[in-house]
């Protein structure tokens, strides 16, 4: 036998001595106790034993109990054990076959031990139960014993990775009708359960490695260190079979049922209130209802008989500088998003808008005036027009090419202010 073996089976009969040997016992006794440990762990009779009861295991990379405790068994029988041999491609997924995980086990608790010395790693790294799959020279050194032959042994070990022909799910499962051409293909859902302790166990090694209790005082304390540390947020325990988490499966029973959940919610996007225009900054950012206030009071001027006086001619040329200011804040807020928001390919916009707009005509926007001139007066077509889409359902008739010109004076004024 191999140091792997060997230490396998020192382990089983430490531990039922243990069991079985009491203080009050004579030394006889204890002899006794030793030789029938030795014995019962022998390979001739240890094997067999094993191999009758290995098919009371299943090895499975997905086992059905992690979606149910009781989804093992049926009226139809026992589920079928998967075994997912899945090719690994660097195609950035994570998903079985791209992780190297263990596989698990599930079954009766008792045929544990018998697991386990199947996946002993012998001196090549291999697991044993792949050795006996193969059927290589050391596996049939292993099983060569006595008292049963190492085909019947190979058999039988081999039912805990063989299942039937026939495909049995269970109703504990949550199942899924996928679309396939002109039917439905029906897929049980499970999880992988070697990734899940994978991950619990990559999780742990950030979480509790040497020295980070250490680091984690110098940071409370704003102390400085060399080294850095990572840390895991909004994780989440989860407990798979309760009291008994050897009734779910191998691998949750060597990690005590518990495995993490990492914060998964949908991000938090932060609400666009300001959006980039595509095809026309005037219609698509500048709400004129937005504005009512400041064209209430314009209308209110209107309404005045002799608005054309000095006090009432100042007074419009003060609401109309608000309206421009306003187009200026907002011709800001539209820059600060460009370079988020702007898309070249789909991007409508007349020229003289995208130079107004677009930080890589800054240059261009200094140097020259004939995109500015257009910008200009499309500003003042829309003071006008927005006032009348506002009021449009007053009496008040507006001069339209008098008020153009006292509306283009104004915008004039804010000339480098547009830049």
């Amino acid at each position: 036998m191999n140091e792997t073996v060997t230490k396998f089976f020192d382990e089983r009969k430490e531990l039922w001595l243990k069991s079985k040997i009491k203080s009050s016992m004579q030394e006889d006794e204890v002899l006794e106790l030793h030789k029938e440990c030795n014995n019962l762990f022998s390979l001739e009779v240890w094997l067999p034993n094993a191999s009758k009861r290995a098919g009371q295991i299943s090895m499975a990379t997905h086992p059905c109990t992690f979606s149910h405790p009781s989804a093992r068994k049926n009226k139809n029988g026992d589920v079928t054990p998967i075994i997912a041999d899945v090719e690994k491609r660097a195609d950035g997924l994570l998903r079985s076959g791209n992780v190297e995980v263990k596989r698990d086990a599930l079954g009766n608790a008792a045929a544990l031990d018998v697991h386990k010395f199947l996946n002993l790693i012998m001196p090549d790294g291999r697991e044993l139960i792949w050795h006996i799959e193969q059927n290589s020279d050391l596996a049939k050194s292993l099983l060569k014993i006595k008292s049963k032959s190492y085909e019947k042994l190979r058999e039988e070990f081999l039912e805990m990775i063989v299942s039937s022909d026939e495909l049995v799910t269970s109703s504990k499962i949550k199942q899924v009708y996928f679309p396939v051409e002109d039917a439905y293909h029906q897929l049980s859902i499970l999880s992988n359960s070697g990734m899940i302790f994978e991950m619990k166990k990559r999780v742990d090694a950030i979480q509790f490695r040497e020295g980070l209790k250490e680091l984690r005082k110098l940071r409370r304390e704003n102390a400085f260190s060399e080294e850095g540390y990572s840390e895991i947020y909004n994780l989440t325990l989860m407990a798979y079979g309760g009291t008994k988490p050897q009734n779910i499966s191998v691998l949750n029973s060597q990690n005590a049922g518990k495995a993490q959940l990492l914060y998964s919610m949908p991000p938090q996007l932060k609400k666009q209130d300001i959006h980039f225009p595509k095809n026309n900054f005037f219609s698509e950012s500048l709400n004129p209802w937005k504005f009512k206030y400041i064209f209430d009071a314009l209308h209110n001027i209107f309404k005045v008989p002799n608005y054309s006086n000095v006090a009432m001619r100042d007074a419009r040329k003060k609401h109309y500088a608000r309206l421009v200011e306003k187009i200026i804040e907002q011709m800001w807020s539209v820059r600060e998003v460009e370079k988020e928001q702007y898309y070249e390919k789909t991007s409508k916009l007349k020229t003289y808008q995208k130079i107004w707009l677009l930080s890589k005509f800054e240059v261009k926007r200094d140097e020259e005036d004939a995109w500015l001139d257009e910008v200009i007066e499309e500003i003042t077509h829309w003071v006008l027009s927005s006032y009348k889409k506002v009021w449009k359902k007053s009496d008040i008739d507006i001069n339209g090419t008098e008020e153009l010109k006292d509306i283009r004076k104004i915008v004039e004024e804010f000339r480098e202010g547009l830049r």
